[in-house]
């Protein structure tokens, strides 16, 4: 075989390989939740926060980030949540994990896990959560924890 020959059937075995590859990826995507209802970012309630208003954005890969204002507690930071949810029959079920570090020293003191069970309805949402904490050697750090309610509306435009 010639150079540009075998060049060209090179070619040709690493386009087949890549779509191969891509229709893997396609297949395994079709499989993610995103076109759940919950997809999407939310201002929601949460009355047993510091901070008592947080931002949740769900993505349609089943992972969601989770923010509020750090002004909820003058000693810790824990302002920044990530998570993942299933789509559980009309539910969404899931858990967020927020880091904390002690604001005079900047160390790691901690983990607040949250979980949670909710039900869309349009562009509100209702459901708990229940909060279980954790200290910088992974020992919980509280008692056990009853669930709380929360709410969430949806942020759409316009």
């Amino acid at each position: 075989m010639t150079r540009p020959g075998m060049f060209r059937a090179t070619g040709v075995v690493v386009l087949a390989c890549a779509a191969i590859a891509i229709a893997g990826c396609r297949h395994h995507h079709d499989r993610t939740p995103r076109t759940n209802p919950i997809v999407g970012t939310w201002l929601v309630k949460d009355p047993n926060a510091p901070f008592p208003v947080h931002l949740y954005v769900f993505n349609g890969d089943g992972t969601m980030q989770q923010a509020n204002p750090d002004a909820g507690d003058p000693h810790g930071s824990d302002s920044d949540g990530k998570g993942v949810w299933v789509a559980d029959g009309d539910r969404v079920k899931g858990k967020w994990v927020e880091i904390l570090a002690d604001r005079a020293t900047r160390r790691f003191t901690g983990r607040l896990e949250i979980s949670f069970d909710i039900h869309v309805t349009g562009d509100t949402y209702a459901g708990t959560e229940v909060a279980h904490s954790y200290d910088a050697s992974g020992n919980p750090a509280d008692a056990p924890a009853t669930p709380a309610a929360l709410e969430g509306s949806r942020v759409s435009y316009p």
